[in-house]
């Protein structure tokens, strides 16, 4: 340790004191400056006394003297001078043979004074032999002794074994372990079958032998003494025979539909305290006869086919269900002959044999027959074999496969008809009606009206469901006398069939004023070419006009002459702009004489110049025009 001292010469550092002790001294030494080292004197016991504190004391020469003190802490560190310790030299413990695999048998403890490394203590066992070697282990940390195999008290009632104490310095102790092991029922019946019938007929008469066991337990005297059960609610029961022989014969009669096999579980017990059983399981299958019909799921079914279905369409499908097994339980399906309408029912139906799935043979119209009835016979395979019938009942679905068909008034080609419309007819007067009808029924048959086309679109308009037309507003002079309509009848189908008619009607008081009736259907006609007419001759003016402007367009870009870009007194043509420069032209909304050309960077923005307003009123202001 060294001390220091700003003074010098006789005022600096002369000794160093150390506070009593019996294990340290200093021993001084004289050098440049004043130091000093702290020797040990007397041996150390870190079990005894783990840690020393020191005072030191550095006095100089000055009068009066001055000091400094300094507290100095030594800590003893351990060596490995110090073995395990076992609490005892002999440990006993005893245990049941059924123990299981992870059971504690015993905890040895030893104990070592030293610290760290040198007092970490690991457990060993010693010289165990190959055939006790698997059943026992020690935990290396703990000392605990656990079961880790089988144990057996018929094949040994003790082990001894010899732990051995480790610490980390490699110092070790030893100790011996002796266990002995309690011996308990250990030894479950065991059952052997000797003799099973497997299947049996359902049919199998009350008392017959179905199967011959034995049952055995190793164990001696009491423990040895078996008996052996069933459930009670099987129709089965055990009878005891000769010794340890049981034979399993059936009690009621079976019925494979109820219960088409049974588990059934025997179970035998020692006389043990406590006691320990052990159980079988036996499957015992029963074999099937054909005493069941197949039964449809349905005695009356119903199938709905749209018309105009293509052929080989599935209708419906049937299924009879046969509770026997294999063939006697395969069912197969036909259909009765018979007639409809004085055709053979097979022309329009067939069924898969094996799935009961009806198909269409052919295509059926609504309109020619709306329902019938077949007889579909189902039979297994048994011998002899079993059948049962069932219903189907197959209606015919309406399509919408009919347009309208107008009967007033009459398609044209037939005949013109023209009604005539009094000139004092008012508004909601009843002009002339649209007769048509459907084929098909239901809402495919529902019609519904539409005016498509009108001389007049705001003179007439029909019911929607009656087909009537009526005025929509006064006849007027100024209407024409010639009123064509062209009608549209339209059902309520998915998709929607229509058709159109046209009604002629003239609008008169006098036979006499009515034109000939062909001028209408003229004019109809002649209307339709005017509309193309007046389309072709638009389309061809517009495509004129747009050539026109585009050859003026050139022909006063060629002529406009280059403009000067000014810079000081230098001209420079327009033509020779920089690319990185944008024309501002006026905007044409000043006079004459306030309108100027400019020439700006395109990097410039309208905050770099200012425009002076002018002292014309009629002048716009700059911000107005320029952008």
């Amino acid at each position: 340790a060294r001390a220091r001292d700003l003074d010098v010469g006789v005022n600096s550092v002369q000794s160093y004191i150390l506070s009593q002790n019996r294990h340290f001294d200093i021993d001084a030494r004289s050098s440049k400056d004043r130091y000093v080292d702290i020797v040990l004197k007397s041996n150390l016991d870190r079990e005894a006394e783990g840690e020393h504190s020191l005072v030191l004391t550095a006095v100089d020469g000055g009068n009066p003297p001055r000091s400094g003190t300094v507290v100095i802490q030594v800590i003893v560190i351990d060596f490995n001078d110090n073995t395990p310790v076992f609490a005892q030299s002999v440990y006993k413990a005893q245990l049941y043979e059924n123990s299981a695999p992870g059971t504690s048998v015993i905890q040895i403890k030893a104990t070592d004074m030293d610290e760290g490394a040198n007092g970490q203590i690991t457990y060993y066992i010693n010289h165990l032999s190959d055939s006790t070697s698997h059943l026992f282990q020690i935990d290396e940390i703990s000392g605990e002794i656990l079961v880790t195999g089988q144990l057996d008290h018929e094949r040994a009632s003790s082990y001894e074994m010899e732990v051995q104490a480790e610490d980390g310095g490699g110092q070790t102790s030893h100790c011996k372990v002796v266990i002995d092991i309690i011996d308990v029922n250990d030894n479950a019946p065991v059952i052997t079958m000797k003799s099973l019938t497997n299947p049996i007929p359902e049919n199998i008469a009350v008392g017959s032998e179905v199967a011959i066991l034995n049952v055995k337990d190793q164990d001696s005297g009491e423990n040895s003494r078996v008996s052996c059960s069933i459930p009670a609610n099987l129709p089965f029961k055990l009878q005891p025979s000769i010794k340890n022989y049981f034979t399993l014969i059936t009690t009621t009669l079976l019925d494979r539909e109820q219960v088409a096999e049974y588990n059934l579980t025997i179970t035998a017990n020692d006389g043990g305290t406590p006691s320990l059983f052990s159980t079988t399981t036996l499957n015992i299958q029963v074999a099937d006869i054909n005493d069941n019909p197949p039964v449809f799921e349905e005695q009356f079914y119903k199938a709905y086919v749209a018309e105009n279905n293509k052929p080989g369409t599935s209708i419906c499908s049937v299924t009879a269900r046969d509770p026997d097994w294999r063939q006697n339980g395969t069912v197969l399906y036909s259909l009765v002959s018979s007639e409809v309408n004085g055709v053979p029912v097979l022309s329009f139906l067939s069924i898969n044999a094996d799935t009961g799935v009806i198909h269409a043979v052919r295509s059926f119209d609504y309109e020619q027959f709306r329902n019938f009835k077949v007889q579909v016979v189902a039979r297994d395979n048994g011998s002899p074999p079993l059948s049962s019938n069932a219903t189907v009942s197959v209606f015919i679905t309406d399509e919408n496969d009919n347009s309208p068909q107008i009967l007033y008034p009459a398609p044209e080609g037939k005949s013109l008809m023209t009604e005539m419309v009094p000139k004092a007819a008012l508004s909601g007067s009843l002009v002339s009606k649209v007769i048509a009808v459907d084929a098909d029924s239901g809402q495919n048959a529902w019609l519904s009206y539409h005016i498509v086309k009108s001389t007049d679109p705001g003179l007439f308009s029909i019911g929607l469901h009656s087909g009537e037309i009526r005025a929509q507003r006064d006849i007027s002079e100024s209407d024409s006398m010639k009123q064509n309509l062209v009608i549209s009848v339209k059902d309520n189908g998915q998709p929607a069939l229509s058709t159109s008619c046209s009604v002629y009607l003239l609008i008169s008081d006098n036979l006499a004023e009515v034109p000939e009736l062909k001028d209408m259907t003229f004019e109809e006609s002649s209307s339709k070419l005017t509309s193309y007419l007046i389309i072709a001759l638009v389309s061809v003016s517009t495509f004129f006009l747009t050539f026109i402007i585009l050859i003026l367009a050139v022909r006063f870009c060629r002529r406009r002459k280059p403009r000067l870009l000014f810079d000081g007194a230098v001209a420079i043509p327009s033509a020779y702009l920089p690319p990185n420069y944008a024309e501002v032209e006026g905007a044409g909304t000043l006079r004459s004489s306030y309108n100027y050309d400019a020439y700006l960077t395109t990097g410039s923005h309208t905050s770099d110049f200012k425009f002076i307003r002018s002292y014309n009123d009629n002048t716009l202001p700059a911000g107005a025009t320029l952008r």
